[in-house]
């Protein structure tokens, strides 16, 4: 019989030359088990998206009642669909009130797709602005504002009338003008390897948007629903974004995203033409039954009281003479090394030992640390003990 390994590699579409190749039949909370029965613990998430971990009751239970009653019924926007209606709302009651009205979409990419469509047709200029290694999203228009070239370089022509600038760097904000149509900006830059904002540079940009009337837009795919510490990221900073993006996180293992901004923005949508935005599956009922159940958990388990207490035991424990600076906020976090190799070695004897961690696109001489919120103590401590070890072995290897 062929394997699925074998059938994986011969028909399934490949990303890179080297896939993790693990074959898991089944995952809960904080764990994975692959075919044999091993088990792994996921340090990351599936990349920031199981944040109440894998396969949720509540999750499950939500999914199954609402498969039950319909699923696809038309494209999204024309019928009255309880699942859509109350899962905006649930948004809109967590979030600043000028943060009322959501566009539900399919992913982070076409959050990030639609929120540029939105500015343009607001805004009436052409300008985005964006920075250097930030991740937006691999479609065109994400990838037009990608903050990286090598990425990029082999699909031009991009989106004209792009402009990247240094995160952290204060000058470079006298460069967001008036034909800026809108700055898109992490909060905390995920593929940079977790690194936050200087004191005052997320409300520095905030203030130049609001002098030359260009939105500025909260890329929260990877840090929203309690992966910082608080419900979304820019809570942190004391300013309300004109514009939000969300997904990873959102559905509780389910494929969901959303673009988020107020009334008056969205209504420009509408008309003008009218269908100003279009997606069939965005808002998929099953989806936001799962999104609204996972973030019931997050609620009622309350789960963000205790991000920073975690963090703080990851900070503690993880010491030792290669390791160069933890990056990062709440569990989001990133383990920098001296070199990628040095990084890759430890990541693949984490493996060995039963723990999924990971590497940044644009910063790959650090680990990643994002596990589900609700790791528990012991859990972190055990998964600590093994990165130590694994960084041990590499660093006796004599070989970096």
């Amino acid at each position: 019989m062929i394997s699925q390994r074998h059938l994986f590699l011969q028909h399934q579409a490949q990303t890179s030359p080297f896939p993790l190749m693990l074959e898991i039949v089944k995952a809960e909370g904080v764990f994975m088990y692959d075919l044999l029965g091993k088990r792994y613990m996921d340090l990351i998430s599936g990349i920031s998206v199981s944040n109440v971990g894998h396969c949720h009751p509540a999750v499950v239970s939500a999914i199954q009642e609402q498969a039950s009653k319909y699923m696809h019924l038309m494209v999204y926007g024309e019928y009255i669909q309880s699942p859509q209606v109350q899962l905006s709302k649930a948004l809109a009651d967590i979030l600043p009130r000028e943060l009322n009205c959501t566009y539900l979409v399919n992913s982070g990419a076409e959050a990030i797709e639609g929120a540029m469509k939105l500015a343009k047709r607001y805004t009436g200029k052409t300008e985005f602005i964006s920075f250097r290694n930030a991740y937006h999203g691999s479609t065109q228009g994400a990838l037009s504002i990608m903050g990286d070239e090598q990425f990029k370089n082999a699909y031009r022509p991009l989106l004209p009338h792009t402009r990247i600038l240094d995160y952290n760097d204060f000058e470079s904000i006298e460069l967001i003008g008036s034909n800026t149509a809108a700055v898109f900006v992490e909060m905390i830059q995920g593929e940079a390897g977790a690194l936050n904002p200087l004191p005052g540079f997320i409300f520095a940009l905030r203030k130049k948007c609001y002098e030359v009337g260009a939105l500025l837009i909260a890329d929260e795919i990877q840090t929203g629903f309690g992966r910082t510490g608080k419900m979304f990221a820019f809570e942190h900073f004391n300013i309300v974004p004109d514009v939000i993006t969300v997904a990873k996180g959102m559905g509780g293992g389910m494929p969901i995203g959303a673009f988020i901004s107020s009334t008056a923005l969205m209504k420009s949508l509408t008309e003008n033409p009218i269908l100003g935005h279009l997606t069939t599956f965005g808002g998929n009922a099953v989806c936001c039954a799962a999104a609204l159940a996972s973030l019931r958990v997050i609620q009622n388990e309350k789960l963000l009281d205790s991000v920073a207490e975690k963090e703080l035991i990851f900070r503690e424990n993880l010491v030792h003479h290669r390791i160069k600076k933890i990056y990062g906020l709440g569990l989001l976090l990133a383990i920098e090394f001296e070199s990628s190799a040095f990084n890759f070695a430890v990541i693949a004897l984490c493996m060995q030992k039963g723990l999924v961690t990971d590497w940044f696109l644009f910063s790959s001489h650090k680990m990643r640390i994002a596990p589900p919120l609700q790791i528990t103590e012991e859990q972190i401590l055990w998964a600590c003990q093994v990165i130590l070890e694994c960084i041990q072995l590499v660093d006796a290897s004599n070989s970096f």
